[in-house]
């Protein structure tokens, strides 16, 4: 099977997991709990699940480790999002080809349309966290049956 991807698509397979979440995640989403701006479904998100990373899907989708968010969230604060840019939300990961995926605090997911977050122009992508996650999901199964990975 190795083979067969690196020859259909010129590299060698990459990483392609659900990482479990360990103990020092679980500490990370119960700090990321004490943020306001964060959805609760994210926090349970985190105490279960450590990121995901599906390097070879497409240009990849990947959901950041919870520490990833916080360090962002500390180093850069949080990206405007909503109507007006009066709402604030979290970079949680990003579709490996430059744009990022954006918790908002009522649990919507919005990905930049660009690869900066300083003025971003988001679309939203999923109407929250359960959605996003089933909207992963489908870009993985369509990509294992046919090589596409569809546009989350």
């Amino acid at each position: 099977m190795t083979d067969e991807f690196e020859r259909q698509h010129g590299f060698p397979p990459g990483t392609n997991e659900i990482r479990p979440a360990n103990h020092d995640d679980q500490a990370a989403a119960r700090t990321l709990a004490q943020v306001s701006l964060v959805p609760a479904d994210l926090v349970t998100f985190y105490d279960s699940i450590g990121d995901v990373t599906w390097a070879d899907v497409g240009n990849g989708y990947f959901v950041d480790p919870v520490r990833d968010v916080l360090l962002r969230l500390k180093g850069y604060s949080a990206v405007d999002v909503g109507a007006g840019q009066k709402t604030s939300g979290l970079v949680i990961g990003s579709n490996g080809g430059g744009l990022s995926y954006i918790a908002g605090p009522g649990g919507v997911v919005y990905r930049t349309r660009t690869a900066s977050l300083d003025e971003p122009e988001l679309d939203q992508v999923a109407d929250d966290l359960r959605h996003f996650l089933e909207l992963l999901e489908r870009s993985l199964t369509r990509f294992v049956a046919n090589g596409e990975p569809g546009y989350v």
